[in-house]
């Protein structure tokens, strides 16, 4: 792991985001109520009704944070209030920035547990994916059912704990890439393969659906620490990686240290 893939920087002055990096950044769900109250303010009627639509506090804590935690960080790159960004939605429901808002930016957001994670780069395709790593689960039957054959075999072959690792570094970097090229589901999990193994560096090594697919993405694990397990996946080869322990109580304070600017080049 290369340092700026371990490496969780804080705000301390101006944020660039330079066209050649893909920026995660990292939060959690332990924020005060007032703070709480003013990320639900910032959202837009629609999404207070899908948050609204969670049968557990924590899940629809998780959906406010995470969506107002990402208009601050893209309100402040465009130089715009939080609540005035406007969002479109392709077929499967991922979400972008309307052409009338300025800058080609690219995000994605996932949480799991107490954290949240949200990826931004500058016109490329990008996709994350955190989840805790539960050894209750029927890991076999999972991967049976949804990982390609050599990746069952290769799971099969682990042991322990690091057999559970293992299913969920697999299964992050196979979401996060599905969830970088916007299809959701509708390409099978199965379609494609990942490497996963401690020893390996996370690459996309095939793509049976389009041979030359794989060439064109790269992905990362994220270092998370404790029991969860995070991967990114972004189109191209030549960027870089930052990541970076996001203060939500700076941003909505609007701290005049923290000055957002975007570097196109």
């Amino acid at each position: 792991m290369t340092r700026d893939e371990s490496v969780w920087n804080r705000f301390n002055g101006s944020y660039v985001l330079p066209a050649d990096e893909v920026h995660v950044h990292q939060t959690t769900l332990n924020l005060p109520e007032s703070s709480f109250s003013k990320l639900w303010q910032s959202l837009q009627p629609d999404e207070r009704q899908r948050a609204s639509r969670f049968y557990f506090e924590v899940d629809k804590r998780r959906c406010v944070i995470g969506r107002g935690l990402l208009r601050l960080l893209l309100g402040r790159i465009l130089g715009l209030p939080a609540d005035q960004l406007r969002f479109a939605y392709d077929e499967f429901g991922k979400p972008s920035l309307i052409a009338e808002q300025g800058l080609p930016l690219q995000f994605n957001l996932s949480h799991s547990g107490e954290v949240i994670l949200i990826a931004i780069t500058v016109d490329r395709a990008v996709g994350v994916d955190v989840e805790i790593i539960r050894t209750d689960l029927d890991i076999d039957s999972i991967a049976a059912r949804f990982f390609s054959a050599s990746e069952y075999k290769i799971l099969a072959s682990l042991t322990g704990q690091m057999r559970y690792e293992a299913f969920f570094a697999c299964w992050t970097r196979k979401e996060a890439y599905l969830k970088a090229r916007g299809v959701g589901l509708s390409l099978p999990l199965d379609q494609f393969d990942v490497s996963f193994l401690p020893t390996e560096e996370p690459r996309l090594l095939a793509t049976r659906f389009d041979p030359a697919e794989a060439c064109h993405w790269t992905l990362r694990a994220l270092d998370l620490g404790g029991d969860y397990a995070a991967a990114l996946a972004a189109t191209g080869s030549a960027w870089k990686l930052k990541c970076w322990d996001c203060d939500a109580l700076l941003l909505m304070e609007g701290a005049p240290e923290v000055r957002i600017r975007t570097q196109l080049i």
